[in-house]
């Protein structure tokens, strides 16, 4: 089977999306399947290109197995809706372009959105080539950059919308990652016998404790004898860190608690300003980290915090930083509400407060940081409830059998 992959996030850049897109790429290419993966160059989220990448118009290696064309976008760091636009568009153009041109023969395209404009490309090139097309939604777009704020013109909002469903008519196939998406689509009217979901998770093969990267980790941060709070993401407007900054303030008079902050994104900048104005000595910002390395820096965490804003839109979400903490034997703290909270009192795997309460989370790091047996084994639960539900290798091959029933059916 040869498979056309758009995701305009992908490795080396880090994330849950270039993650979940490499992770499966690399199940398909191992089970004797070609893939191809079209992506932009490197660059998100600081929305700056390596000097590396510079200058070409193109890059096509493979990598792990898996034919990796990369292109150029117009990127830059300010994050406008102006940019934004010129960011996803230029992808959109290239990208179809690529896939329409692409020399050789495939038997489906698979496009996974956010941003909406992949589904775009996706949807031409499956059009061009005569070949069924599969939409995965990983969030419910443009809903979620109006609940954001990232979207406000009724003239982009309408236009916006009208895409997203003719994405859902065209597609031959949805695959969506939560039940709450699902429920959604279907209340919109969209076939459920069309939508098939398949959850965010975590490679249990990478994601494990390990005591020795949890020494390296604490050694070289000099972490020893701290209770760590970990956030470990990209730093944007949906995560409302800001709460996260809060509940620090108020645990300011421990100084065996100490709170990490890894990754980078647009709203970085503006945290590091507010803990610095406020003094907040026990606050640490760290730059991004390999997703190879994220198991020793998961290990050396006392508790995973996994937060979002408090917006109806989220109430759906399943956050996959949950699932890669669980892996590692973490206890998480979990501000979301709705179907990921649901799925927390399954796994017994943490605490769960309600989002963009910062007393209820420094109380919840309070009662983790003085009953380390009771977070140890809230940790183990979480790791035996990935292994049994949310493995990122079974859900590989779910993807698996759902190509290959596309493409057989053509």
């Amino acid at each position: 089977m040869r498979v056309l992959y758009f995701s305009q996030y992908f490795p080396p850049e880090v994330g849950a999306t270039q993650t979940r897109a490499y992770e499966m790429c690399r199940y398909l290419t191992s089970q004797g399947h070609k893939v191809t993966a079209i992506t932009e160059v490197p660059n998100h989220p600081s929305g700056i290109i390596p000097s590396e990448y510079r200058g070409r118009l193109s890059e096509r290696r493979t990598e792990d197995g898996i034919d990796v064309l990369r292109l150029w976008v117009w990127t830059s760091p300010e994050k406008t809706f102006r940019s934004r636009m010129q960011f996803y568009l230029s992808y959109m153009g290239m990208s179809a372009l690529a896939g329409t041109l692409l020399k050789g023969k495939y038997d489906v395209v698979y496009a996974t959105s956010p941003p909406l404009f992949v589904a775009t490309s996706g949807l031409i090139t499956a059009l061009v080539r005569r070949i069924p097309f599969i939409f995965e939604v990983r969030d419910l777009w443009p809903e979620s950059a109006v609940a954001l704020g990232e979207l406000n013109s009724k003239r982009a909002i309408a236009a916006a919308e009208k895409l997203e469903v003719a994405m859902y008519r065209r597609a031959t196939r949805i695959v969506v990652v939560t039940e709450g998406i699902r429920t959604r689509l279907v209340e919109r009217g969209i076939p459920g016998s069309k939508i098939t979901v398949i959850p965010n998770g975590a490679n249990t093969e990478k994601f494990r404790y390990t005591e020795a990267g949890a020494r390296q980790v604490e050694e070289k941060l000099g972490l020893a004898g701290k209770f760590v709070v970990m956030y470990a993401g990209v730093h944007g407007i949906a995560q409302g860190l800001e709460t996260l900054l809060q509940a620090a303030d108020l645990l300011r008079h421990r100084d065996d608690i100490i709170f990490l902050f890894v990754g980078e994104g647009p709203r970085k900048t503006h945290l590091r300003q507010i803990a610095e104005q406020q003094g907040l000595t026990n606050v640490r910002f760290l730059p991004e980290v390999r997703s190879d390395q994220m198991p020793s820096y998961l290990s050396a965490a006392g508790c995973a915090i996994v937060p979002l804003k408090d917006e109806s839109l989220f109430r759906g979400a399943m956050p996959s930083k949950m699932f890669e903490a669980w892996a590692c034997a973490r206890p998480v703290i979990l501000s979301v509400a709705g179907e990921a909270e649901r799925v927390m009192k399954q796994a017994a795997g943490g605490l769960a407060i309600q989002p963009e309460d910062a007393a209820g989370m420094a109380h919840a790091i309070e009662r983790l940081a003085a009953n380390p047996g009771q977070a140890q084994q809230m940790g183990e639960h979480g790791r035996d409830f990935v292994h049994k539900h949310y493995s990122r290798q079974v859900q590989a091959q779910k993807l698996e059998e759902l190509l290959k029933e596309v493409a057989n059916k053509r």
